[in-house]
């Protein structure tokens, strides 16, 4: 599985920053007027939350908490928050000020993010979790069996939408013929055509696909198709067992942004890919409006030793295998 290559990679940046220089050059005016009725999505969006992804098996059957249920869960998350000594052997980890993976369940109090099927579980084929876990299994061998988050090279779409343990933050941006969203994880500027333009050739295959976006009422519907097979449908470690589930070129992702009230958006993605999937699933996940959040360049490449420690790591290990047998 080859990676970017280094040309590829500054053509990415380059389009990405030069947009968005150019969108910081307007005039303030022009980035804040509001879009006519509840059309306008602009603004700075958080979506940490301490739902599941997927519904746990202690609540199977259950698609709704109690509002009882709610405080109890809220306040166990509460006294895990807290700094601890690591255990003898481990190196441990960022402290809990570097974290933002939130403190209250979403608002419609559902037992998942995934709302379909009604048992809030991904239904995956087995050759999926096959190649997740043959990937994880041979992780220190080479970097094509590595996250593409860890590569710093993307989190993927609908990936990069999934609340991560920290970087939960979006800047939402609408200009004629286009709405742009800023992810503050991976720095990355997704630029979404909705002027009627048609896809991109079927031939084209994309990390993140080909989005395109259409208004139905004051619903934002972004279409994405022309995939490559290179991705996952998961990069964060907060979706448990979906982490690491591969995309295909078949892969199919409809979005619906839809602003409900002056500080929430509705963000719900049905994802679609035969080749892992044995049906359609859907998440919804509520979009909160935070003014006062300040998004900061994440440099994922930058700094980014954990790609070449672990592959050190990797082969030190082949060294004492060998020499275990010899």
């Amino acid at each position: 599985m080859p990676t970017w290559s280094g040309s590829e990679k500054i053509v990415k940046y380059l389009c990405a920053a030069v947009f968005m220089s150019l969108l910081a050059a307007m005039p303030l005016a022009a980035q804040s007027t509001p879009v006519s009725g509840t059309r306008d999505l602009q603004g700075t969006w958080t979506n940490p939350t301490i739902t599941p992804f997927e519904r746990p098996a202690d609540l199977a059957g259950k698609e709704f908490l109690t509002e009882k249920e709610v405080k109890e869960l809220e306040s166990r998350a509460a006294d895990t928050k807290v700094d601890r000594q690591p255990q003898a052997g481990d190196v441990g980890s960022y402290n809990q000020f570097w974290f933002d993976s939130g403190a209250n369940v979403v608002k419609t109090r559902r037992t998942s993010l995934v709302i379909e099927p009604k048992d809030g579980r991904v239904p995956l084929r087995p050759e999926a979790e096959a190649k997740r876990d043959y990937n994880a299994a041979h992780n220190a061998d080479s970097y094509e069996y590595m996250s593409v988050w860890d590569r710093c090279i993307t989190r993927g779409v609908p990936a990069g939408m999934f609340p991560a343990g920290y970087n939960n933050a979006y800047q939402i941006v609408q200009i004629p013929g286009y709405v742009v969203i800023q992810y503050e994880m991976i720095h990355d500027a997704r630029i979404i055509p909705i002027d009627g333009r048609p896809h991109l050739p079927s031939a084209v295959k994309l990390w993140n696909g080909d989005s395109r976006g259409h208004w139905e009422g004051n619903t934002l519907v972004v279409d994405t198709t022309n995939y490559n097979d290179k991705g996952w449908i998961a990069t964060s470690a907060s979706t448990g067992r979906i982490k690491g589930i591969p995309q295909s070129e078949t892969l199919h992702v409809v979005e619906r942004f839809t602003r409900v009230d002056a500080n929430t958006i509705k963000y719900e993605a049905t994802i679609d890919d035969p080749a892992y999937f044995t049906k359609p699933w859907k998440v919804e996940i509520p979009l909160v409006r935070d003014p006062g959040y300040h998004l900061y360049e994440y440099a994922c490449q930058e700094g980014n030793h954990a790609v070449e420690n672990v592959l050190n790591g990797g082969r030190k290990a082949d060294k004492e295998a060998a020499a275990a047998i010899r």
